[in-house]
């Protein structure tokens, strides 16, 4: 709370000329409303017991928004808001947002899925978790560009449509129209597969694939949308694109700016590699243009192989420079499996010697391996990466076992739920039954927490709250409401979700024992307290709407 900030700030320079940056820190109930160790940081500099400048510190800062100050231990100041200032935070709460990033632009990058592949786990994830970062971008006033990004060129699709002129029985463009809409994207899927795995088993095979990646993209080059070949491919990645738009769509994930293909920002990538070659950050090795990143403590990198081609380093640099000449942006956000940190460490040192300062403005997450229950290693590859559609599949199938018919509301809000309140980094297991249960801390826990607010709201008959003396399992609640905005400041500060989760489920528990304990409709109470189920219900609105999970009025 500012105010408290600037009592303490000025107390500290008039007791003790002395500049200070205050924390205030929330502790256990039973302690007060904030707490601060501001004393034990200044008495070394003022040569005094922290006790003793504890004690001067409390009596300056007493004001009507401060109902007690106390001190503990070697020299905690403890602090007890009034009734009317808690109240007044708690009314202000659901829409108190930190301007963290207000008129900042913030390029958001995020799915990331591979054109002739259906989505799997680990681009289901990013899709999720970057649709809540950049609303929580946007909820501290930036302008936010969400870009997504993906191979349509290399080694992926030459296997696809390796896979797919082999079950065509040739370059055969018009026998695509055989492929029932709905079934595209996992043909595609099974295309890539059969592709893959010839590719690692048939000499054959490989040298075919091997010329089908550079037909790719010669097409490209030229333009070509005519010949057999270029029909099929073409068709193929629109096919692509269109199922990971309705799959956005049924997730109800923020739609995205635009797309920045591979085969976009590979020549950007090659004509920069390039350059740099010239001008002496890459350098000629066996025929190919790598990064020796071992003076710079990092691994040597390919950036054009010996045959000419881009890899994966040229193409991350070529989208690195599209997002910065397109965009200038203050902040650019990239989330992506952890398998690729080196290659991103080689691709952002060579960025700077473009751009110096731009790689400071860039932050890269990544996460680890996501897995179902019983939960072996699993490969794109072969075939048995849980794809998003099984993910969304086994999510409906666990809501109606629990509950005997589906909503995909509450199946779709189980799933991102499950996904967000993890934080950041590590693998994870995604558990379809404990997704969907309403016994812990899940999406359809505080959805059907929200729909039992609005139904008792719909029964009582909210009233003016200003001045309100609260017993203490009003206070219990309003205090826990009125901690929303740190919540949130705390997920922007850090870029994590799983903050505002952590804290919507205490919320919901918070509420659950002050309804135990205080009887709304009917009560003397009732226009106090159903004035607070409406704040609480309208809290956990807002966040759930920051997570991208809908809160239903009933379910």
């Amino acid at each position: 709370m500012q105010s408290i900030i600037d009592a303490l700030k000025s107390a500290a320079k008039e007791l003790f000329n002395a500049d200070v940056e205050p924390i205030l820190t929330r502790p256990d109930e039973q302690f007060g409303d904030y707490a601060t160790n501001i004393a034990m940081q200044l008495a070394g500099r003022v040569g005094q017991n922290p006790r003793q400048v504890a004690e001067k510190l409390a009596e300056k800062i007493k004001s009507s928004e401060v109902k007690d100050v106390t001190v503990d231990g070697p020299g905690f100041i403890n602090i007890t808001l009034s009734d009317e200032t808690l109240l007044n935070q708690a009314v202000a709460a659901p829409k108190t947002k930190p301007q963290t990033y207000k008129n900042k632009v913030v390029v958001a990058e995020y799915s990331d899925p591979n054109a002739f592949k259906e989505l799997h786990a680990g681009h289901f994830y990013t899709t999720l978790v970057g649709d809540a970062i950049a609303r929580l971008f946007e909820a501290a006033g930036a302008k936010v560009h969400r870009v997504n990004y993906g191979s349509d060129v290399g080694l992926p699709a030459a296997r696809a449509m390796w896979g797919i002129i082999k079950n065509l029985g040739g370059e055969h463009p018009e026998k695509l129209n055989s492929i029932p809409e709905d079934e595209r994207p996992t043909w595609l899927s099974q295309r890539y597969v059969e592709g893959a795995t010839a590719d690692e088993s048939d000499e054959k095979a490989k040298a075919e694939i091997a010329d089908i990646n550079k037909r790719i993209y010669e097409i490209h080059n030229s333009d070509d949308r005519q010949s057999p070949f270029a029909q099929i491919y073409w068709t193929g990645r629109q096919w692509s694109y269109d199922g990971f738009e309705k799959l956005y769509k049924e997730l109800g994930v923020h739609e995205f700016e635009r797309y920045m293909p591979e085969s976009e920002v590979s020549p950007i990538g090659m004509d920069m590699a390039s350059k740099a070659l010239q001008e002496g950050i890459l350098q000629k090795s066996e025929g190919a243009v790598v990064f020796k990143g071992e003076e710079h403590g990092l691994h040597t990198r390919v950036f054009i192989t010996s045959k000419g081609l881009p890899t994966y380093e040229a193409k991350e640099l070529g989208l690195a420079e599209t997002k910065w000449r397109d965009y200038k942006f203050d902040k650019s956000f990239i989330i992506t499996g952890n398998d690729i940190i080196d290659y991103m460490k080689v691709v952002l040192k060579t960025l700077d010697h473009f751009h110096p300062g731009v790689v400071d403005r860039t932050v890269h997450y990544t996460h680890g391996m996501i897995r179902l229950p019983g939960g072996k290693k699993m490969s794109s590859r072969k075939g048995n990466n849980p794809k998003a559609k099984d993910i969304i599949d086994a999510a409906v199938e666990a809501n109606k076992k629990a509950r005997g018919k589906d909503d995909d509301r509450v199946s779709i809000g189980a799933v991102k739920y499950a996904f967000l309140k993890h934080r950041i980094g590590g693998d994870m297991v995604y558990d379809p039954e404990e997704s969907v249960s309403l016994d812990g801390n899940s999406g359809p826990y505080l959805q059907y927490a929200h729909a039992r607010a609005r139904s008792i709201i719909a029964k009582a008959k909210p009233g003016n709250i200003d001045g309100s003396d609260l017993d203490i399992a009003e206070r219990s609640l309003v205090r826990k409401i009125a901690e929303y905005p740190s919540a949130v400041e705390k997920s922007v500060n850090e870029l994590m979700p799983h903050h505002i989760c952590s804290y919507l489920y205490e919320l919901a528990q918070t509420f659950n024992h002050f309804y135990e304990h205080s009887r709304v409709v009917g009560d003397k109470r009732e226009a106090l307290r159903a004035g607070l189920v409406q704040i609480y219900a309208d809290v956990l609105k807002d966040g759930l709407e920051l997570l991208g999970i809908q809160a239903p009025d009933k379910l």
